[in-house]
């Protein structure tokens, strides 16, 4: 079909033919994330079906199919049958949630910290570590995967959580996140699918579409991941491995019960997933037997890798992680983890090992988790109970909304009125969900009265959904 008959044709995306250079898929793939970027292409967008497109470029189909997979893999768009091709609602450039500047005047309630208050308690700790013998010796290139004793320390402190491992088995790493691309390089390949809840870490998600890895969004209930639709999205398609955040999820606050669990656990040994248990916030369980559940490394020993980070019970600057794997995994892990960092800071992990060893870890973490009552408390007044779902000492909480207007039109509603906030549509969700949400984070204000009046701004600028 003549390339001219299209020229007064409606379609949602028309890419200059004359700018795609060889391999033309490459170059069109590029086309289309660079348009899906800089917001050319808004989420959802319904695409060109790939022969109509083939047609008006004057290309072949093949080079379409092969542009459109491309993206595919990225999370940049999905596929419907029966439906066509969108732009996925989170991307690259959306999905990404880190602290930033907010104007003079607004309250911050965007990034999830780890109430700062108590940095002078770990302040005093690496006061301390820099006054020892051996100060010196944490400048060097030795023991890439963390000093005895530093890994002897991990090996204590996880075992509060109920983890039981030993030092040939953890190693430290520079954060969760940290981690996280360790396990990503180690053990899964460009275009692998990981099942993910259907909103869950963006930076996770971010990382994996960086790797050319395929999110497999699974539907969620109040109790966690639903193993029947865990079940269902592994018969669809080869999934590779699962991510999850189990005590609390970031950013639904959402924890997965114990039977639940066990649930799932059985439809992962079923279909041979490997495991990314990101227990961030497992310390806010603590002391508390009816928010106990056991961890799947517990579970599922045999194909979990456990990510306990010490950033939300501890201090968030202070970038040190444990992260705990099977002897399957061990080889493969570790040589990964040196070649992407060479070696974990090791003032970071002599800081982190000495407010564990001296009890301040314990100290520090238990201001936080009085605080976390507090803070959920004054939500609670602010907006009710019933629209406080999830962990009852979450620090954030995700609360549910009705608007019509575009995700961004109502973060900067909010952001004029005087609040920051984040979102639903920055967390990832391959399809649009019919509810919308904001996650608000309790833990960044420097007092509760200002806490207060942000919430108060928020609960007066924004119409809440109650539940049914």
């Amino acid at each position: 079909m003549p390339v001219n008959s299209f020229d007064d044709y409606p379609m949602s995306w028309k890419p200059d033919r004359a700018s795609l250079a060889r391999p033309v898929y490459k170059s069109l793939a590029e086309r289309l994330e660079r348009d899906i970027s800089d917001g050319t292409l808004a989420p959802e967008t319904k695409l060109p079906p790939q022969r109509e497109l083939a047609d008006y470029l004057d290309i072949n189909f093949t080079t379409v199919t092969r542009a459109y997979k491309i993206a595919e893999m990225k999370g940049l768009i999905y596929a419907v049958t029966g439906r066509g091709t969108f732009v996925s609602p989170s991307t690259k450039g959306v999905g990404i949630v880190m602290a930033g500047d907010v104007p003079k005047g607004v309250i911050d309630l965007a990034p999830v910290s780890s109430f700062e208050q108590t940095n002078d308690i770990i302040l005093d700790c690496a006061r301390r570590v820099m006054r020892r013998s051996y100060a010196d010796q944490l400048l060097n290139y030795y023991n890439p995967y963390g000093l005895p004793h530093q890994i002897a320390a991990g090996v204590n402190w996880v075992k509060q959580f109920g983890i039981n491992t030993d030092q040939d088995h953890l190693i430290l790493t520079t954060g969760a996140q940290n981690a996280m691309t360790t396990i990503l390089l180690s053990l899964f390949e460009a275009g692998d699918k990981i099942a993910v809840e259907e909103f869950s870490y963006s930076n996770f998600i971010s990382m994996a579409k960086k790797m050319s890895l395929q999110m497999v969004p699974v539907a969620c209930d109040s109790k966690g991941m639903t193993p029947g639709a865990l079940d269902a999205a592994c018969r669809k398609g080869d999934v590779k491995g699962i991510f999850l955040m189990p005590t609390c999820c970031n950013p639904t606050s959402v924890m997965t019960t114990d039977v639940r669990r066990r649930a799932l656990a059985n439809v992962i040994r079923h279909h041979d997933l490997k495991v990314i248990e990101d227990d961030a916030y497992a310390f806010i369980s603590l002391n508390d037997k009816s928010l106990a559940c056991e961890p799947f490394l517990n579970l599922l020993p045999e194909r979990t890798i456990h990510i306990s980070s010490i950033s939300k019970p501890i201090c968030s600057g202070l970038r040190v992680a444990f992260m705990i794997y099977p002897d399957e995994y061990a080889k493969t892990l570790r040589n990964s983890y040196t070649d992407l960092n060479v070696k974990t800071p090791s003032i970071d992990a002599e800081i982190a090992t000495e407010a564990i060893l001296s009890g301040d870890a314990y100290k520090v973490m238990n201001i936080k988790l009085d605080l976390a009552v507090k803070v959920n408390n004054l939500f609670k007044e602010v907006f009710g109970r019933n629209v406080c779902i999830g962990h009852p000492k979450s620090p954030f909480r995700w609360l549910p909304i009705e608007s019509d207007d575009d995700f961004r039109v109502t973060e900067k509603k909010l952001l004029d009125a005087g609040v920051k906030v984040f979102h639903s549509a920055r967390f990832f969700s391959k399809r649009t969900l019919p509810d919308q949400f904001l996650r608000v984070s309790l833990t960044n204000t420097a007092d509760m009265k200002e806490l207060r009046t942000g919430l108060e701004i928020l609960r007066d600028n924004v119409k809440v959904k109650q539940p049914d």
